[in-house]
């Protein structure tokens, strides 16, 4: 009597457990479908990840479900309690079909979600190379005027001054190359001038020359759009393959479970159809 009383309960547990994990898996879909936005590609993307990523989920609970069942056959082969297993089985297929469809849709939608994502990096480095020549034009304009020549010699006798003092005093160099708040080119040009003192010079006259600079800007920007495409071609790769694929091998698991159980169930209401008559 006990060794029953333990296998009815393991059977009702089993079950219980199953459905609840499916009941879990429905409600976050429910939840995740609001705010309702179904021609919003990100939202697309974002509902495709989360259902992925719960797909395991009822999966687990279909395989306790089934397990319960099984665990709980009576003597006439029917398990005592309401039969879920039609419904489940209906649900798993559908799940199937689902996570089926998601596999290229979100290939589909991961991709023009990156077309965008790297024609917004283009647009962002182009408007900032365009502001960039616009300042160029605006201070090669104030150059012109003697005053502002005058005034950018003094600044650069200053400068040299100043990097010059701290190349003859080796404690302040030490401490400006260990310093963060020195700039990482002007803690390299120190390094060279130590050695060639002809460094200082050019290292002045390229950060006073606005073509120069403008020209060192321009490198960074276009350096950082290649890396920000780079990125996000690699994000979007990433998450089709891993999305993509998980989608696929759940719907595969899901059909194999749902198709051959409803066939199962079938050829078994035959079997008992055709006995029934030939009694």
């Amino acid at each position: 009597m006990n060794n029953n009383f333990a296998a009815v309960t393991a059977a009702r547990t089993l079950k219980v457990v199953g459905i609840i994990l499916i009941l879990s898996f429905l409600l976050d879909f429910v939840i995740l479908l609001f705010p309702f936005q179904p021609t919003n590609r990100l939202w697309q993307i974002d509902l495709a990840t989360a259902l992925v990523d719960r797909g395991i989920v009822p999966l687990v609970g279909l395989a306790m479900l089934f397990a319960g069942y099984w665990a709980d056959i009576t003597e006439d082969g029917r398990p005592s309690g309401i039969d879920l297993r039609f419904p489940a089985l209906v649900l798993s297929s559908i799940l199937g079909l689902m996570f089926l469809l998601i596999f290229p849709l979100h290939l589909n939608n991961v991709r023009q979600a990156s077309v965008q994502q790297v024609e917004q990096i283009n647009k962002q480095a182009d408007q900032a190379e365009t502001q960039l020549d616009n300042q160029l034009s605006q201070v090669q304009a104030q150059l012109s005027n003697d005053q502002v020549k005058t005034e950018l010699e003094k600044q650069k006798v200053q400068i040299k001054a100043q990097l010059t003092e701290i190349l003859k005093d080796e404690q302040k160099y030490k401490q400006a190359l260990e310093s963060p708040n020195v700039p990482p080119p002007v803690k390299e040009v120190l390094k060279k001038a130590k050695q060639n003192p002809q460094e200082l010079d050019k290292f002045i006259a390229q950060q006073s020359d606005p073509q120069q600079v403008a020209n060192q800007r321009r490198n960074q920007i276009r350096q950082s759009k290649e890396e920000a495409e780079k990125q996000a071609k690699q994000r979007a790769w990433k998450s089709g393959m891993r999305i993509g694929m998980s989608s696929l091998l759940l719907s595969i698991g899901y059909i194999i479970i749902g198709w051959t159980g409803l066939r199962g169930m079938g050829a078994a209401q035959g079997g008992s159809v055709r006995k029934a008559t030939a009694r």
